[in-house]
């Protein structure tokens, strides 16, 4: 019980820094291109993580038994990286969580049959619930979405399967390295792009941006991949919801965007679904075993 807490505490603060992160991501895409953007994020990435935790000292850290999977979800983390910085550009930061929020669906669905992890009714309705308040926020159908939508919903695919690659990999791989191979394969993938269009960063404030980006990733991100090894994707899923908080609190202080009434009453929704899911975890850490996290559907 008190691992899936700390899961649970572990994702919320690895969503506020990957928030921070975008934010950063929407302010630096008005001078400067997403591919060197990306690239940069994930090159100093490598070197933050590679100076914090002394790989040189331990290089079996970089070890990996599934190397195939390893390259999968780096290149998920890179497609979910591209997509959400090209659509930060032209999107609310509001807007591009939002359509992120539909990755706990894909997570639950999937969690299932590749990792026996089944969600019971209770998580599924109080995801569900959770949606609803994201519908609210957006209202789709009430003027239209503008096409960079279609770039978030590529990011929230590839998010999702990065999340349960994440998973899978967990179990056997060292969270250091997944963190270190993950932001490599991304830079050497998309360094040919990132040189074609660098441009070159016009002041020191931009170049300080710039830089804290790889550190917000890799903080993000290890966080990320500890929670994921404390708690179940089916239970962590929901608490992606948080990240709205920090999307709208940073929309309107650093971008002016303020939050209307139906925004505000989508996120309370989606708030007290992830409410609900904690809530349930402590209902049941001292009981017996939930149906929902045994591998059986629960009711």
């Amino acid at each position: 019980m008190r691992e899936r807490l700390l899961g649970i505490a572990l994702i919320s603060f690895a969503f506020f820094c990957l928030s921070v992160l975008d934010a950063t991501a929407k302010y630096l895409g008005a001078t400067l291109p997403a591919e060197q953007i990306v690239w940069t994020r994930f090159t100093t990435h490598v070197v933050y993580a590679a100076l914090l935790f002394r790989i040189w000292r331990t290089p079996r850290l970089l070890q990996s038994r599934r190397w195939g999977l390893q390259i999968l979800r780096s290149l998920l983390l890179l497609g979910t990286t591209v997509f959400n910085f090209i659509a930060v550009r032209y999107l609310q930061l509001a807007e591009t969580i939002s359509i992120m929020f539909a990755a706990p669906f894909v997570v639950t669905a999937l969690a299932g049959p590749l990792l026996n992890e089944w969600a019971g009714l209770r998580r599924w309705l109080a995801i569900i619930v959770g949606f609803i308040g994201v519908l609210i926020v957006t209202r789709p159908g009430f003027g239209g979405m503008h096409w960079a939508a279609l770039l978030s919903v590529g990011s929230m695919v590839c998010y999702a399967l990065y999340a349960l690659t994440t998973r899978m990999l967990a179990q056997t791989d060292s969270p250091v390295g997944m963190l270190l191979i993950s932001a490599v394969v991304a830079s050497l993938a998309i360094s040919p792009v990132a040189i074609d269009v660098w441009v070159a960063p016009p002041d020191l404030t931009t170049w300080l941006l710039l830089l804290s980006t790889g550190a917000l990733g890799c903080i993000g991100h290890f966080a990320l991949i500890r929670a994921h090894v404390l708690a179940p994707a089916p239970v962590l899923a929901p608490f992606m919801y948080v990240q709205i908080l920090w999307m709208v609190a940073l929309g309107y202080l650093i971008f002016a965007d303020v939050p209307g009434a139906w925004t505000v009453i989508g996120a309370s929704v989606v708030i007290a679904s992830g409410l609900y899911i904690l809530y349930r975890e402590r209902r049941v850490g001292g009981a017996e075993p939930d149906a929902e996290t045994s591998g059986r559907t629960g009711t």
